[in-house]
């Protein structure tokens, strides 16, 4: 991107030697990631991951403040919260929590035991899948992830349906998957994820499901701060089903121009760039 960084000028004394004014900061683009909250597993669904929304900014005007919500994870059979990042001369960008069981969402959350899988937002997640349709251990289906829809859940005999995949992004410096669906639960009460077994949490902190939860206790949250959705449960209330994951909202700007002014973010660098990633909400002036 374009930036002013030294002008030639005639000495003011007429000497006629070059002096250079300083380093002036230009108006410019920042890059984004924001997540919502996952929705939370329930007595048998997993929950669908929250919505994920990445670009880059058109140019903006230098001393603009942005404002940060990062959304909670939802409870157990509830949904997630919305991420959203708003500032003027910003399209605000909102990010749509995901689903518990069978709702929808930024990704839906899986369908219980012969229960349908709720709808993704288009571009920010995928469907949850579709319960099993038999009797016997009752096996339900993971939520969405925002890179791919969850697996349904085969019939009695089979595992139940894991939760679909994330999307992997490399904002902070490194690569790192976020926005994962939580795994299905069973009624299982022997096996794992090869046998009569609870569902995997997808990839990007997605929480694994839970076989027989009468006996093998509360499912898996999804992970904090990737808007991963909690793991499905059964064989009890929907009060043992893992939450959802928070969300996050990250920032990547051109070290050069930053402002330097922030609340509630923590700071890094690669590269060239200021990293800001806000796991709370808070505030950056560009």
């Amino acid at each position: 991107m374009p930036r002013i960084t030294t002008t030639a000028v005639s000495s003011a004394k007429g000497y006629g030697l070059n002096s250079f004014a300083p380093y002036v900061p230009v108006n410019y683009a920042f890059e984004y990631v924001v997540v919502a909250g996952g929705g939370g597993g329930a007595q048998g669904g997993g929950g669908g991951a929250g919505g994920y929304l990445t670009a880059t900014t058109g140019t903006m005007t230098l001393g603009t403040s942005m404002t940060v919500t990062v959304g909670a994870g939802g409870a157990g059979a509830v949904n997630g919260n919305n991420s959203i990042l708003s500032g003027s001369g910003l399209t605000t960008v909102t990010s749509i929590a995901g689903g518990t069981e069978g709702s929808s969402g930024g990704s839906g959350g899986g369908g219980r035991y012969n229960g349908t899988g709720g709808a993704g937002t288009v571009g920010q997640g995928n469907a949850g899948g579709n319960g099993g349709g038999s009797s016997g251990n009752y096996q339900s289906a993971g939520g969405g992830g925002a890179g791919a829809a969850a697996n349904n859940a085969a019939n009695s005999g089979s595992p139940a349906g894991n939760g679909g995949v994330g999307l992997a992004s490399s904002i902070t410096g490194s690569s790192v998957y976020r926005a994962g669906g939580g795994g299905g639960g069973s009624d299982a009460t022997s096996g794992g994820v090869s046998g009569n077994g609870q569902g995997v949490g997808g990839n990007g902190g997605g929480g694994d499901g839970i076989k027989n939860a009468a006996t093998h206790g509360a499912s898996n949250p999804g992970t904090p701060n990737t808007g991963g959705g909690g793991g499905g449960r059964n064989g009890g209330a929907s009060s043992g089903a893992g939450a959802g994951g928070s969300g996050v909202v990250i920032a990547k700007v051109p070290t050069l121009d930053w402002t330097g002014t922030q609340s509630g973010a923590t700071v890094t660098t690669s590269g060239d760039y200021t990293i800001l990633t806000f796991n709370t909400s808070g505030s950056f002036v560009v």
